[in-house]
Order: structure tokens, then C-alpha cells, then sequence
């Protein structure tokens, strides 16, 4: 009798741990072992609305975990969000700039949700980039089930302008998000021109004076402020942990932000790390690199 008739019929579902490896080796086959490495496949929901302001659509693109083979009786899986900001100095993102590394978060098991928010070009100033990463937040709080969310593990983080954002939800909406993480994100406007930097911060046609609505820095303080982010923390006032990371060779956002918001955040006790990338400049040298995204995924780990 054939072998094959005294096998068990198929299919056999069962969960991954529990499925039979096969034990055939044809000569030439090579066995190789890192199917416990990340790169599981993902799945994207490309331009999402989730709102509609200032006469624009503003959209997401969600990248998913995807999980092929549910066996019957499995639990659904709920896994962890990063709610991602990219950076444009506040003007129109190009937000497919993050896909990469959102892709490769959604291969390491979790929910990415890049946050296109209104720009500064269509007269959108302050606070409608904090207001909108909000929105976004509670757009994917609210289709959890949807997209296999667990709503009470939510991370933001952004870069440039994004790192602002992100930081700017997480001082003034802690209950939104677990972490934040805020890559080379400027904080006191007031003061990015008294430290090494390639750009003017200060004049009304500069990002910064588009983000106040076409105003210069320096004779508008008090609008200014409101921009900070510093001064919405205290020490009796939540803050969920915050990681911070800052080349010190950043030639459009100075350092020396990045070491206010920290200083802040020790002097008022909130969990706060914060890593100098060495050699580093405004999104290069390094921070594409592994062992950046392994920093930022130990916090994840950490604090989701």
C-alpha cells in the first residue's frame, strides 16, 4: 500500500508551534534556521480618511501584520500600535517616506498608522498638527477591532516636525498613548537661532514663522510658547515615558532642543531617555541603521 494512505487526511489546522515540520531533505537542499527572524508579511489600507478639515481629506496609510492561516477556535490576535508622524517642517509630508520602516515594524508584530496632517502651506498653523495626530489617534482607537488593536498599548512617534507633534500629544493628551518617541523634533522656537544651525527659525517666512501663521518668531513670544511643548509639562501633571534621540551634528534642528525637552522632563521626574547620536545629522547617519530601531524597539518593548 501506498505510503501516503496511512497518513491522517488533511487539512490539519492546528497553531504554528503545533504544525508538523517536514522531515524531507532532497539531496542539494540546503536547511537554513531564521524562521523565527522577523519579516512576517504585513498587509497596507492605503489612504485611509480620517478626517476632513480645512477642505482637505486627511489620511493614514495603516500597515497590518497579516496573519494568513487562523485556525479554527484561535484567539484573535490584538497587537500593539505605532502611531507615526513623519517630519516636513510642518509643510506637506511625504508621508510614504516612513513606509519602510513602518513595514518593518508591522513585520515585528505591530499596528503602524503614518499620520498625514494638515499643512502649514494651506494656512494650517499651530495647533492643527497637534490636533489632528490626535484625531488620528482616536480614529484608530475607535476601529481597534477593525485592525487587531490592543487600544491600551498605543506608542506616537515622529521626527522633525513630527517629533514635535508627537511630543505635543503626549504632554497635553497623556491618556491618548502609552510612550512617545520623538527623533530630532525641535521644541522652544524662541531659541533655534543662538545655537549652530544652516536655516533661519526665526523669520515670518521661515517654517517656524509659517507655523504662527506667517509671523516672525521673536516678535510674537507669547505665540510662540504655546508652540513649546516644554511648557506643558510639570511635575504634577502625567507624561507618559518619552524617548528622545538627537544627532549632534543636526544642521536644521539644533541639539540643544532636544537637551531643553530632557532637562525639562528630569527636573519635573517623568521617565524620559534620551540618546546623542554621535556624528549624527538631521535623519542621517544612523538613524536608519538596526541598531537605532533595536533602541526604539527595546523601549517599545519596555513601556507597551
Amino acid at each position: 500500500m501506498d505510503k501516503l494512505h496511512l497518513l491522517p487526511p488533511y487539512p490539519m489546522f492546528a497553531p504554528p508551534e503545533d504544525f508538523p515540520a517536514s522531515e524531507e531533505s532532497p539531496e542539494g537542499c540546503v536547511p537554513v534556521e531564521w524562521a523565527d527572524k522577523p519579516g512576517g508579511m504585513i498587509t497596507v489600507d492605503a489612504n485611509v480618511v480620517y478626517q476632513s478639515l480645512s477642505g482637505e481629506n486627511q489620511h493614514l496609510q495603516i500597515i497590518t501584520p497579516l496573519d494568513m492561516f487562523p485556525f479554527p477556535g484561535a484567539e484573535k490576535k490584538k497587537y500593539p500600535l505605532i502611531v507615526y508622524v513623519p517630519g516636513s517642517a510642518w509643510h506637506r509630508q511625504v508621508v510614504w517616506m516612513a513606509l519602510p520602516r513602518m513595514i518593518e515594524l508591522a513585520q515585528r508584530g505591530y499596528v503602524a498608522a503614518i499620520v498625514e496632517y494638515r499643512p502649514t502651506d494651506i494656512g494650517a498653523e499651530f495647533p492643527a498638527q497637534r490636533e489632528d495626530a490626535k484625531a488620528a489617534v482616536r480614529y484608530m482607537r475607535g476601529n481597534a477591532e477593525k485592525y487587531n488593536i490592543d487600544p491600551d498599548r498605543i506608542a506616537i512617534w515622529g521626527d522633525s516636525s513630527g517629533g514635535h507633534t508627537s511630543v505635543s500629544v503626549a504632554v497635553t493628551a497623556p491618556e491618548l498613548v502609552k510612550c512617545a518617541i520623538d527623533w530630532f523634533g525641535p521644541t522652544d522656537i524662541s531659541m533655534m537661532n543662538y545655537y549652530p544651525t544652516a536655516m533661519d527659525h526665526h523669520g515670518a517666512d521661515s517654517p517656524e514663522g509659517f507655523l504662527l501663521g506667517g509671523k516672525n518668531v521673536l516678535e510674537n513670544a507669547e505665540l510662540a510658547q504655546q508652540v513649546n511643548p516644554i511648557n506643558y509639562i510639570s511635575e504634577e501633571k502625567p507624561v507618559p515615558p518619552i524617548l528622545i534621540m538627537h544627532g549632534d551634528k543636526d544642521m536644521l534642528v539644533p541639539f540643544n532642543q532636544s537637551v531643553r525637552l530632557y532637562n525639562k522632563l528630569k527636573e519635573c521626574k517623568k521617565d524620559v531617555r534620551f540618546y546623542k547620536l554621535k556624528g549624527g545629522g538631521h535623519g542621517s547617519g544612523g538613524f536608519n541603521s538596526d541598531e537605532a530601531l533595536n533602541l526604539v524597539l527595546g523601549f517599545l518593548a519596555e513601556k507597551l
